[in-house]
């Protein structure tokens, strides 16, 4: 049995990390240094979903993003 995920068996371009997704910000990981296309990331998560009031502080009323 191995430890290593099946995307790094097959050697495919992928991100162990999430992709958090900003309303008026670029998208931003959470591995240091990654370098993944977009596509390559598994989770994608809205910012508002770990703290971030970015979209709050620019439009003044609810999510960007259309998530309540």
């Amino acid at each position: 049995m191995t430890t290593a995920c099946r995307a790094c068996q097959a050697g495919l371009e992928h991100c162990h990390g999430a992709l958090i997704h900003h309303a008026y910000q670029r998208d931003e990981c959470t591995e240091p240094d990654c370098f993944a296309a977009h596509a390559a990331h598994d989770v994608h998560l809205d910012c508002s979903s770990v703290g971030c009031v970015c979209d709050e502080v620019l439009t003044g009323f609810g999510s960007a993003h259309r998530v309540s």
